[in-house]
C-alpha cells in the first residue's frame, strides 16, 4: 500500500548544487549515511574535486563533482534532490538538470513539495525515456481521519518527539531500530517523513497530508508496521513548541497512540531554529509530551537521545551526564556512542 522505489537497488547522484553541507543539504547527508554503498557521486560545483567526508565528515570515497556530464562516468541510474528547504520548492537553475537527467534515462527521487510528477512536460520527457518521477513526499489518495485503531495493534509502539526541528528523531529512530534487530527483535522504523521514506522504502509524508488527516496518516503508518513487526519506531516531526510545525508534531502524537516515547535534543540549542522562541528545560518539554498523551492513551518518555555533532567528546560527555541527572532517564548519543543505552530502555517496557 505504502511501498516506494527501492533506493538500494540504484547507483544515486545526488544534486546538491550550491548547498551541500550538515544543515544546508540534509537529504543528501542522509542518503550517504545510510545508502553509501548506492551513492556514487553528489553534483555540487561549488566543492567539486572534494571528496564527500572533507565536507560532511562521512562518505569516504564519494566525490564531488562539477556537473551531470561528469556524474555519468559513475553510471548513475538515479537522481536524487538532496535539498528539503523551507516550503520545499524546486529551485529553479536545477531544471535543466533534471531535464537532462531525466533524458539521459535516470529516475529522479525529490522529497520537494514541488512534485515532479505533477509538471507535465517533466512527466512527458520522464514517460519519453522510460523513467520514474518519484515523488517521495506524496501522500496517499485517500486517507482515513484518525479513529483510534493503533491503540489495537499488539506491537509495541514508540515515537520519537523532541525539542525542535533537526535535532535526530529520523536519525535515532533508525539506529535505534537497526540496534533492535542486531538484538533479534522484530523491530521496524516507520518513516513519517521524505528523508526516512528515501531511506527505508516506504511511510507516509506527514507533513505533505491536509491537516484534518494527519493522525489519520499517523495510524495508517503504524497499522501497516504492525502487520509483520513486534516493536515500531515512529519517526516524529517538529516539536511541540516550534512555531510552524507543532500541528504535525500532535497529529503524530495522537494517531501513532505511542505506548512510549523518546525525547530528542540538540543540547547546543537554546531557541527553536530560525526563530527567537526560548527552548523551555528538558523536564517542561518532557512534561508537555506526557500530558498531551494522557487523555488519548498515557506514554512516557522513556529516555533521551542527544544529536551532540558540534560538541567535543568532553562537552558530549558533560551534556548526557548533565540530563541524565536532571531527568533521571537513560541518554546517549547514537552516532557517538551507539543506541544500546536506549534500546535498554525500550526492552523494559
Amino acid at each position: 500500500m505504502m511501498k516506494q522505489l527501492n533506493p538500494k537497488s540504484h547507483r544515486i547522484v545526488i544534486l546538491a548544487e550550491g548547498s551541500f553541507g550538515v544543515l544546508e543539504s540534509k537529504t543528501a547527508t542522509v542518503l550517504v549515511r545510510y545508502l553509501p554503498d548506492n551513492v556514487v557521486a553528489v553534483l555540487d560545483s561549488t566543492n567539486a574535486g572534494k571528496d564527500v567526508s572533507e565536507i560532511i565528515e562521512i562518505g569516504h570515497g564519494i566525490p564531488v563533482i562539477k556537473n551531470l556530464a561528469d556524474a555519468l562516468q559513475f553510471q548513475p541510474t538515479m537522481l536524487a534532490i538532496g535539498i528539503a528547504p523551507p516550503g520545499g520548492e524546486l529551485p529553479t537553475a536545477w531544471d535543466g538538470i533534471i531535464r537532462d537527467a531525466i533524458s539521459h534515462g535516470l529516475h529522479i527521487m525529490s522529497g520537494l513539495h514541488h512534485f515532479l510528477s505533477d509538471n507535465d512536460e517533466l512527466a512527458e520527457l520522464a514517460e519519453k525515456n522510460n523513467t520514474v518521477l518519484w515523488d517521495a513526499r506524496k501522500p496517499p489518495d485517500y486517507l482515513p481521519v484518525a479513529t483510534c485503531k493503533a491503540d489495537d495493534v499488539e506491537a509495541t509502539v514508540v515515537l520519537t518527539v523532541g525539542s525542535d526541528c533537526r535535532v535526530g528523531k529520523m536519525l535515532s529512530g533508525i539506529e535505534i531500530t537497526k540496534t533492535a534487530r542486531a538484538r533479534g527483535l522484530n523491530a521496524e522504523f516507520c518513516p513519517t517523513g521524505q528523508n526516512g521514506i528515501m531511506v527505508w522504502g516506504w511511510g507516509i509524508a506527514i507533513d505533505a497530508v491536509v491537516s484534518d488527516f494527519t493522525a489519520g496518516a499517523a495510524e495508517e503508518i503504524v497499522l501497516e508496521g504492525a502487520k509483520n513487526h513486534d516493536l515500531l519506531i515512529v519517526e516524529g516531526q517538529g516539536s511541540l513548541v516550534h512555531p510552524g510545525y507543532s500541528g504535525v508534531t500532535l497529529s503524530l502524537l495522537h494517531g501513532s497512540m505511542p505506548d512510549a516515547m523518546i525525547f530528542c535534543h540538540q543540547p547546543s540549542r537554546d531557541t527553536v531554529a530560525r526563530y527567537t522562541v526560548p527552548l523551555p528545560s528538558i523536564t517542561e518539554m518532557i512534561a508537555h509530551y506526557e500530558m498531551l498523551t494522557a487523555p488519548i492513551k498515557p506514554a512516557k518518555v522513556v529516555c533521551i537521545a542527544l544529536n551532540c555533532f558540534d560538541l567535543s567528546e568532553r562537552e558530549t560527555v558533560k551534556a548526557i551526564t548533565d540530563i541524565e541527572k536532571e531527568t533521571g532517564l537513560p541518554a546517549t548519543d547514537v552516532v557517538k556512542y551507539g543506541a544500546d543505552k536506549l534500546v535498554d530502555a525500550i526492552q523494559q517496557l
